[in-house]
């Protein structure tokens, strides 16, 4: 079974919201559209009765039960569910770390490890400047071939993102590596986001 932490505060939330459905036996599905992407998101959404699917994954978490998506089971490794109450009411926060690929065994190929930390850990730093970066291949010696797009693409910081944030943190997660190597065109500056 995948291991969904839901707090308390996110419990009490939740079921005071499916008790404002005034539905008998409603549970709450989680689920992940189009896991393993980049555009993979971790959706919650009111479950009634009529609406429980048999291969979903029951969790009781006493005041209702949460339905796991079968097919976004392995995405929703190590899923969080939070609320915290605000000046504005409050914010339920759900946090997948696997949403978009899922999580990999110690011991799987290295380029399933490598894009792991890719997608789980690098790219959505870089997103946050419209970047990405992807993996090309290993070659010789465990060197990581590395291609950035969108904002990182032609921008002027990318040594230095390459240097001191890839490929420290690659090295760290997956030590088999030895260094990365960026195969980009930088002369194209267009979406920089450091021109």
């Amino acid at each position: 079974m995948a291991l969904v932490t839901v707090t308390d505060s996110a419990r009490d939330y939740l079921a005071q919201l499916i008790e404002k459905q005034d539905v008998e036996g409603m549970g709450v599905r989680i689920f992940v559209t189009q896991p393993g992407t980049r555009n993979a998101e971790t959706c919650l959404a009111y479950c009634p009765p009529n609406e429980v699917v048999p291969t979903d994954e029951q969790v009781d978490l006493e005041k209702f039960t949460l339905y796991l998506d079968h097919n976004s089971v392995p995405f929703l490794e190590e899923a969080y569910v939070d609320y915290s109450k605000d000046q504005m009411g409050g914010q339920l926060t759900i946090k997948a770390p696997n949403a978009k690929v899922p999580q990999v065994a110690d011991d799987a190929p290295l380029p399933d490890r490598v894009n792991y930390v890719l997608a789980s850990e690098i790219n959505p730093n870089l997103a946050a400047h419209g970047g990405d970066v992807s993996l090309v291949e290993i070659v010789e010696e465990s060197v990581a071939v590395l291609r950035f797009g969108g904002g990182c693409q032609g921008c002027s910081a990318v040594s230095l993102t390459l240097k001191q944030g890839v490929e420290k943190t690659l090295k760290e997660r997956v030590p088999e590596i030895s260094a990365v190597r960026d195969v980009t065109d930088h002369s194209n500056t267009e979406n920089a986001y450091y021109q």
